[in-house]
Protein backbone atom coordinates (compact mmCIF):
# COMPACT_ATOMS: atom_id res chain seq x y z
CA UNK A 1 0.00 0.00 0.00
CA UNK A 2 2.93 2.28 -0.59
CA UNK A 3 2.10 4.58 -3.46
CA UNK A 4 2.57 8.09 -4.75
CA UNK A 5 -1.01 9.28 -4.39
CA UNK A 6 -4.39 9.11 -6.06
CA UNK A 7 -3.19 10.54 -9.35
CA UNK A 8 -0.16 9.46 -11.35
CA UNK A 9 2.84 11.30 -9.82
CA UNK A 10 5.29 13.21 -12.05
CA UNK A 11 9.11 12.67 -12.55
CA UNK A 12 11.02 15.72 -13.78
CA UNK A 13 14.57 16.95 -13.66
CA UNK A 14 15.55 19.76 -11.30
CA UNK A 15 19.32 20.28 -11.59
CA UNK A 16 20.65 16.96 -10.28
CA UNK A 17 17.21 15.75 -9.13
CA UNK A 18 14.94 13.73 -11.38
CA UNK A 19 11.18 13.71 -11.02
CA UNK A 20 8.90 11.18 -12.77
CA UNK A 21 5.28 10.75 -13.81
CA UNK A 22 3.44 7.96 -12.13
CA UNK A 23 1.13 6.01 -14.38
CA UNK A 24 -1.97 4.20 -13.29
CA UNK A 25 -5.30 3.08 -14.63
CA UNK A 26 -7.83 0.32 -14.85
CA UNK A 27 -6.40 -1.02 -18.11
CA UNK A 28 -2.98 -1.55 -19.65
CA UNK A 29 -3.98 0.68 -22.56
CA UNK A 30 -4.53 3.55 -20.14
CA UNK A 31 -1.11 3.00 -18.58
CA UNK A 32 0.57 2.89 -21.97
CA UNK A 33 -1.20 6.10 -23.04
CA UNK A 34 -0.11 7.89 -19.86
CA UNK A 35 3.48 6.72 -20.28
CA UNK A 36 3.55 7.81 -23.92
CA UNK A 37 2.21 11.25 -22.94
CA UNK A 38 4.85 11.53 -20.22
CA UNK A 39 7.58 10.68 -22.72
CA UNK A 40 6.21 13.18 -25.24
CA UNK A 41 6.22 15.87 -22.53
CA UNK A 42 9.88 15.21 -21.80
CA UNK A 43 9.54 13.60 -18.38
CA UNK A 44 12.28 11.21 -17.39
CA UNK A 45 10.07 8.24 -16.57
CA UNK A 46 6.94 6.78 -15.06
CA UNK A 47 6.38 4.81 -11.85
CA UNK A 48 3.53 2.43 -11.13
CA UNK A 49 2.02 1.67 -7.75
CA UNK A 50 1.41 -1.99 -6.93
CA UNK A 51 -1.58 -2.20 -4.62
CA UNK A 52 -4.76 -4.06 -5.58
CA UNK A 53 -4.99 -3.39 -9.31
CA UNK A 54 -2.68 -4.14 -12.21
CA UNK A 55 0.55 -5.97 -11.46
CA UNK A 56 3.10 -3.16 -11.67
CA UNK A 57 6.02 -5.19 -13.04
CA UNK A 58 3.92 -6.78 -15.77
CA UNK A 59 2.59 -3.35 -16.71
CA UNK A 60 6.13 -1.93 -16.79
CA UNK A 61 7.20 -4.73 -19.12
CA UNK A 62 4.34 -3.92 -21.50
CA UNK A 63 5.03 -0.18 -21.37
CA UNK A 64 8.74 -0.79 -21.86
CA UNK A 65 8.04 -2.52 -25.18
CA UNK A 66 5.58 0.18 -26.28
CA UNK A 67 7.25 3.42 -25.14
CA UNK A 68 10.98 3.92 -25.74
CA UNK A 69 13.42 6.12 -23.90
CA UNK A 70 11.82 6.57 -20.47
CA UNK A 71 12.59 5.00 -17.12
CA UNK A 72 9.98 2.66 -15.65
CA UNK A 73 9.65 1.62 -12.04
CA UNK A 74 7.49 0.18 -9.29
CA UNK A 75 6.48 2.02 -6.14
CA UNK A 76 6.41 -0.46 -4.53
CA UNK A 77 5.96 -4.24 -4.85
CA UNK A 78 5.27 -5.93 -1.47
CA UNK A 79 7.80 -8.62 -0.61
CA UNK A 80 5.78 -10.97 1.61
CA UNK A 81 3.50 -12.36 -1.13
CA UNK A 82 6.41 -13.11 -3.54
CA UNK A 83 9.31 -15.47 -3.00
CA UNK A 84 12.57 -13.55 -3.61
CA UNK A 85 13.55 -15.84 -6.49
CA UNK A 86 10.18 -15.17 -8.15
CA UNK A 87 10.66 -11.45 -7.56
CA UNK A 88 14.14 -11.56 -9.11
CA UNK A 89 12.94 -13.60 -12.07
CA UNK A 90 10.11 -11.20 -12.87
CA UNK A 91 12.28 -8.13 -12.26
CA UNK A 92 15.03 -9.40 -14.58
CA UNK A 93 12.45 -10.18 -17.26
CA UNK A 94 10.87 -6.74 -16.89
CA UNK A 95 14.30 -5.08 -17.01
CA UNK A 96 15.00 -6.89 -20.28
CA UNK A 97 11.60 -5.94 -21.71
CA UNK A 98 12.32 -2.31 -20.82
CA UNK A 99 15.73 -2.38 -22.47
CA UNK A 100 17.53 -1.85 -19.17
CA UNK A 101 15.30 1.07 -18.11
CA UNK A 102 13.60 -0.54 -15.10
CA UNK A 103 13.84 0.35 -11.39
CA UNK A 104 12.53 -2.23 -8.93
CA UNK A 105 10.91 -0.64 -5.89
CA UNK A 106 10.04 -3.11 -3.12
CA UNK A 107 8.74 -2.85 0.42
CA UNK A 108 7.20 -4.63 3.37
CA UNK A 109 3.79 -3.03 2.81
CA UNK A 110 1.88 -2.70 6.13
CA UNK A 111 0.86 -5.10 8.86
CA UNK A 112 -2.84 -4.48 8.22
CA UNK A 113 -2.40 -5.48 4.57
CA UNK A 114 -0.18 -8.51 5.06
CA UNK A 115 -1.98 -9.98 8.06
CA UNK A 116 -5.60 -8.77 7.83
CA UNK A 117 -5.97 -8.78 4.04
CA UNK A 118 -3.52 -11.43 2.84
CA UNK A 119 -3.64 -13.68 5.89
CA UNK A 120 0.15 -13.91 6.19
CA UNK A 121 2.47 -13.32 9.11
CA UNK A 122 4.13 -9.92 9.48
CA UNK A 123 6.45 -11.28 12.14
CA UNK A 124 10.02 -9.92 12.36
CA UNK A 125 9.83 -7.61 9.31
CA UNK A 126 13.47 -6.46 9.51
CA UNK A 127 14.71 -10.07 9.57
CA UNK A 128 12.39 -10.91 6.69
CA UNK A 129 13.77 -8.03 4.61
CA UNK A 130 17.41 -8.74 5.41
CA UNK A 131 17.06 -12.34 4.26
CA UNK A 132 14.92 -11.30 1.30
CA UNK A 133 17.64 -8.95 0.06
CA UNK A 134 20.27 -11.61 0.76
CA UNK A 135 18.54 -13.74 -1.87
CA UNK A 136 17.27 -11.07 -4.26
CA UNK A 137 20.41 -8.99 -4.74
CA UNK A 138 22.84 -11.80 -5.65
CA UNK A 139 20.30 -13.19 -8.11
CA UNK A 140 19.98 -9.81 -9.83
CA UNK A 141 23.70 -8.98 -9.71
CA UNK A 142 25.36 -12.37 -10.22
CA UNK A 143 22.62 -14.61 -11.60
CA UNK A 144 22.89 -17.09 -8.74
CA UNK A 145 22.52 -17.37 -4.97
CA UNK A 146 23.41 -19.78 -2.19
CA UNK A 147 21.84 -18.60 1.05
CA UNK A 148 20.61 -20.39 4.16
CA UNK A 149 18.64 -18.37 6.69
CA UNK A 150 15.78 -18.75 9.13
CA UNK A 151 13.18 -17.40 6.71
CA UNK A 152 14.63 -18.36 3.31
CA UNK A 153 17.00 -21.06 2.14
CA UNK A 154 17.68 -20.71 -1.56
CA UNK A 155 20.26 -22.37 -3.83
CA UNK A 156 19.28 -21.50 -7.38
CA UNK A 157 20.46 -19.77 -10.55
CA UNK A 158 18.78 -17.02 -12.54
CA UNK A 159 19.57 -16.99 -16.22
CA UNK A 160 19.41 -13.96 -18.49
CA UNK A 161 20.29 -11.22 -15.97
CA UNK A 162 20.77 -8.02 -17.99
CA UNK A 163 23.55 -5.56 -17.06
CA UNK A 164 23.62 -6.66 -13.41
CA UNK A 165 19.85 -6.36 -13.17
CA UNK A 166 17.75 -3.31 -12.31
CA UNK A 167 18.47 -0.89 -9.47
CA UNK A 168 16.58 -1.93 -6.32
CA UNK A 169 15.14 0.73 -4.02
CA UNK A 170 13.59 -0.23 -0.70
CA UNK A 171 10.67 1.53 0.94
CA UNK A 172 12.57 2.43 4.11
CA UNK A 173 11.61 4.90 6.83
CA UNK A 174 12.64 3.34 10.15
CA UNK A 175 16.34 3.07 11.13
CA UNK A 176 16.65 -0.70 10.55
CA UNK A 177 15.05 -0.48 7.10
CA UNK A 178 17.26 2.48 6.18
CA UNK A 179 20.32 0.48 7.22
CA UNK A 180 19.25 -2.32 4.90
CA UNK A 181 18.45 0.09 2.06
CA UNK A 182 21.89 1.66 2.31
CA UNK A 183 23.98 -1.44 2.92
CA UNK A 184 22.22 -3.97 0.68
CA UNK A 185 20.01 -2.15 -1.84
CA UNK A 186 20.55 0.84 -4.14
CA UNK A 187 18.48 3.36 -2.19
CA UNK A 188 15.11 4.11 -0.69
CA UNK A 189 11.61 5.02 -1.86
CA UNK A 190 9.74 7.46 0.40
CA UNK A 191 6.14 8.63 0.68
CA UNK A 192 4.63 11.17 3.08
CA UNK A 193 8.08 12.23 4.27
CA UNK A 194 8.79 15.96 4.38
CA UNK A 195 12.03 17.80 3.52
CA UNK A 196 13.16 18.35 7.12
CA UNK A 197 12.85 14.64 7.93
CA UNK A 198 14.59 13.68 4.70
CA UNK A 199 17.50 16.02 5.43
CA UNK A 200 17.83 15.23 9.15
CA UNK A 201 16.87 11.54 9.30
CA UNK A 202 16.65 9.73 5.97
CA UNK A 203 19.74 10.98 4.13
CA UNK A 204 22.21 10.77 7.04
CA UNK A 205 21.03 7.29 8.06
CA UNK A 206 21.04 5.68 4.63
CA UNK A 207 24.24 7.41 3.54
CA UNK A 208 26.08 6.21 6.66
CA UNK A 209 24.89 2.67 6.00
CA UNK A 210 26.03 2.82 2.37
CA UNK A 211 29.41 4.28 3.36
CA UNK A 212 29.97 1.61 6.00
CA UNK A 213 29.19 -1.09 3.45
CA UNK A 214 31.42 0.46 0.80
CA UNK A 215 28.48 1.03 -1.51
CA UNK A 216 27.82 3.99 -3.85
CA UNK A 217 25.79 6.98 -2.71
CA UNK A 218 22.19 5.77 -2.34
CA UNK A 219 19.32 6.90 -4.50
CA UNK A 220 16.69 8.86 -2.56
CA UNK A 221 13.30 8.54 -4.24
CA UNK A 222 10.66 10.73 -2.59
CA UNK A 223 7.01 11.47 -3.28
CA UNK A 224 4.52 13.96 -1.90
CA UNK A 225 1.07 15.25 -2.90
CA UNK A 226 1.32 18.36 -5.09
CA UNK A 227 -1.26 20.90 -6.23
CA UNK A 228 -0.86 24.26 -7.98
CA UNK A 229 -3.89 26.25 -6.90
CA UNK A 230 -5.31 29.70 -6.19
CA UNK A 231 -6.94 28.39 -3.00
CA UNK A 232 -4.32 26.69 -0.85
CA UNK A 233 -6.65 26.25 2.12
CA UNK A 234 -9.22 24.39 0.00
CA UNK A 235 -6.48 22.25 -1.55
CA UNK A 236 -5.15 21.27 1.86
CA UNK A 237 -8.67 20.36 2.95
CA UNK A 238 -8.90 18.12 -0.11
CA UNK A 239 -5.50 16.59 0.68
CA UNK A 240 -6.52 15.94 4.28
CA UNK A 241 -9.50 13.90 3.05
CA UNK A 242 -7.91 12.23 0.04
CA UNK A 243 -4.76 11.06 1.82
CA UNK A 244 -6.21 10.60 5.32
CA UNK A 245 -5.35 6.89 5.53
CA UNK A 246 -1.62 7.60 5.40
CA UNK A 247 -1.84 9.52 8.64
CA UNK A 248 -3.07 6.37 10.36
CA UNK A 249 -0.47 3.86 9.12
CA UNK A 250 2.34 3.56 11.69
CA UNK A 251 5.32 3.95 9.34
CA UNK A 252 3.99 7.10 7.69
CA UNK A 253 2.65 8.45 10.99
CA UNK A 254 6.17 8.28 12.43
CA UNK A 255 7.55 10.36 9.53
CA UNK A 256 4.76 12.93 9.86
CA UNK A 257 5.53 13.22 13.57
CA UNK A 258 9.23 13.78 12.84
CA UNK A 259 8.26 16.54 10.42
CA UNK A 260 5.97 18.15 13.03
CA UNK A 261 2.99 17.59 10.73
CA UNK A 262 -0.51 16.91 11.97
CA UNK A 263 -1.35 14.97 8.83
CA UNK A 264 -0.69 14.42 5.12
CA UNK A 265 -2.07 17.86 4.21
CA UNK A 266 0.78 19.49 6.12
CA UNK A 267 3.48 17.87 3.97
CA UNK A 268 1.63 18.38 0.68
CA UNK A 269 3.28 20.91 -1.65
CA UNK A 270 0.44 23.34 -2.25
CA UNK A 271 0.13 26.91 -3.54
CA UNK A 272 0.77 28.99 -6.63
CA UNK A 273 3.33 28.00 -9.25
CA UNK A 274 6.25 29.71 -7.51
CA UNK A 275 5.37 28.17 -4.15
CA UNK A 276 5.16 24.67 -5.59
CA UNK A 277 8.43 25.04 -7.48
CA UNK A 278 10.13 26.27 -4.31
CA UNK A 279 8.76 23.24 -2.47
CA UNK A 280 10.21 20.91 -5.08
CA UNK A 281 13.57 22.66 -4.79
CA UNK A 282 13.53 22.17 -1.02
CA UNK A 283 13.39 18.43 -1.58
CA UNK A 284 16.37 18.65 -3.92
CA UNK A 285 18.27 20.62 -1.29
CA UNK A 286 17.35 17.98 1.31
CA UNK A 287 19.13 15.34 -0.76
CA UNK A 288 16.37 13.82 -2.87
CA UNK A 289 17.63 12.38 -6.16
CA UNK A 290 14.27 11.37 -7.67
CA UNK A 291 11.01 13.17 -6.88
CA UNK A 292 7.53 11.96 -7.80
CA UNK A 293 4.76 14.52 -7.52
CA UNK A 294 1.42 13.03 -6.51
CA UNK A 295 -0.83 15.42 -8.43
CA UNK A 296 -4.27 16.01 -6.93
CA UNK A 297 -7.10 18.54 -7.09
CA UNK A 298 -9.55 19.62 -9.77
CA UNK A 299 -8.91 19.01 -13.46
CA UNK A 300 -7.84 22.64 -13.82
CA UNK A 301 -5.48 22.41 -10.84
CA UNK A 302 -3.98 19.16 -12.10
CA UNK A 303 -3.27 20.71 -15.48
CA UNK A 304 -1.69 23.75 -13.80
CA UNK A 305 0.41 21.49 -11.57
CA UNK A 306 1.71 19.50 -14.50
CA UNK A 307 2.53 22.72 -16.37
CA UNK A 308 4.44 24.09 -13.36
CA UNK A 309 6.43 20.89 -13.05
CA UNK A 310 7.15 20.82 -16.78
CA UNK A 311 8.50 24.35 -16.48
CA UNK A 312 11.24 22.99 -14.22
CA UNK A 313 12.41 20.71 -17.03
Amino acid sequence: MHEFGSDPPVLLRVRCMEISLGAGGATLDQVVDQARAAADDGFAGVYLANIFGLDAMTACAVVGREVPGIQLGTAVVPTYPRHPHAMAQQAATTHAACGGRFVLGIGLSHQIVIESMFGMSFDKPAKHMREYLSVLMPLLREGKVSFAGDVYTVNAPLEGVLDDGPPVVLAALAPRMLELAGSMADGTALWMTGPKTIADHIVPSITKAADNAGRPAPQIHAALPVCVTNDADAARTTAAKEFAVYGTLPSYRAMLDKEGADGPADVAIVGDEATVQAGVNRLRDAGVTNFAAGIFGSDEERAATKAALKALL
